[in-house]
């Protein structure tokens, strides 16, 4: 088979790579292992506008968020399913400390954050002891649906290989890599945490995390929000259907979920809420995040056929698709990656033997 672009992985960033790759008539290959417990795939989709405590607006949130509800809503289509939702967060504040910083931050005209007059709807679900406030707009990608449908149409296409990537079968030459029976121009990896022992990216400054999830069964809770109190409570595409989390360990002993995180989990749930739920699963996984908190993108400075898409840490939904579409624009149209995310920033680091 001979390509112009092998990509490796499809969690978010190889879905809208290969994405607008197709969208351009570029012909290429994805090979994936379907790894169960990868980062996109027990991620709750969750594209937030505000991070943290003190409710920072996120890097690029007004460039960010016209392009992904455009280009979701393209996917959307071309998958023959929507996967993309406005839920804006009902933020119940912890502590009175945490409502007055909420609502500075709404008084300096955050135009993301508003205080939530009618508590009343929330009465019958919820104990809360110092109002809530809510967050908008807040958007959640179903990622259950939209990874699946997306691999099927590359599979129709002849475009997908499901197995493990051996990257000690990679050959580079002067203009092409090889890899097995595939050649192609460039190879590009989006495999999330992996790329951290890969012989060409290792040295970039990864700082993987390890986050933890619930998966619950509440249905008499309205799926018309996601709620937060310390941690999300974030609607599934099955009805009835939740996703509590995450948990945030930059040191962990090892990558399976923790009892430790399970029984914060139920305590917060069982304080929290009202009405009846039922824990149905508890996963763990290990994200791509980075030193700067920001993406890695672009290609080797010693060997140019090789790219990455990788380091989106928790923010992949809203990040992939617009560094995937600023990677298809630099090779096809010479169009050029945002400095702050372009791997030139390391050509010193990279340019050292590959191990």
């Amino acid at each position: 088979m001979t390509v112009d672009y092998l990509i490796i992985g499809q969690g978010i960033s190889g879905t809208w790579l290969s994405y607008f790759l197709q969208k351009e008539n570029q012909s290429f290959c994805v090979i994936d292992n379907h790894e169960a417990l990868a980062s996109s795939r027990i991620a709750a989709g969750v594209i937030n506008p505000v991070t943290g405590r003190r409710h920072v607006e996120v890097w690029l949130a007004d460039v960010l968020f016209p392009f992904i509800k455009k280009v979701y809503k393209e996917i959307s289509i071309a998958i023959g399913t929507s996967v993309f939702e406005q839920k804006n967060i009902i933020d119940f504040f912890p502590s009175p400390q945490m409502r007055e910083s909420f609502l500075q931050r709404v008084a300096e005209k955050n135009s993301y954050l508003k205080d939530y007059t009618d508590e009343n709807t929330f009465q019958s679900d919820f104990n809360f002891e110092f109002h809530c406030g809510e967050i908008k707009p807040v958007y959640t990608v179903l990622l259950e649906k939209l990874l699946p449908l997306w691999q099927q149409v590359l599979k129709n296409k002849n475009q997908f290989v499901e197995e493990n990537f051996d990257i000690h079968k990679l050959q580079i030459t002067s203009d092409a890599i090889r890899y097995n029976d595939i050649t192609a121009r460039k190879i590009i990896f989006c495999d999330g945490v992996n790329a951290t022992n890969n012989p060409y990216f290792h040295r970039l400054p990864f700082a993987p995390n390890k986050g933890e999830a619930i998966w619950l069964d509440i249905p008499s809770l309205s799926k018309t929000f996601i709620y937060k109190k310390g941690m999300m409570l974030v609607p599934l595409a099955d009805t009835g259907k939740w996703w509590l989390g995450s948990s945030y360990a930059w040191d962990f002993e090892h990558p399976h979920p923790t009892e430790i995180f399970r029984k914060k989990a139920e305590s917060l749930l069982q304080n929290w809420l009202k009405i009846p739920f039922t824990i149905l699963d508890h996963k763990a996984s290990i994200r791509p995040a980075t030193i700067e908190r920001r993406p890695f993108v672009g290609f080797h400075p010693l060997f140019p056929q090789i790219g990455i898409l990788n380091g989106l840490g928790t923010k992949g939904c809203s990040l992939a698709p617009y560094f995937a579409r600023q990677m298809v624009d630099f090779l096809l149209f010479e169009k050029p990656i945002q400095a702050d995310a372009n791997i030139s920033r390391f050509a010193g680091i990279l340019s050292r033997s590959v191990e």
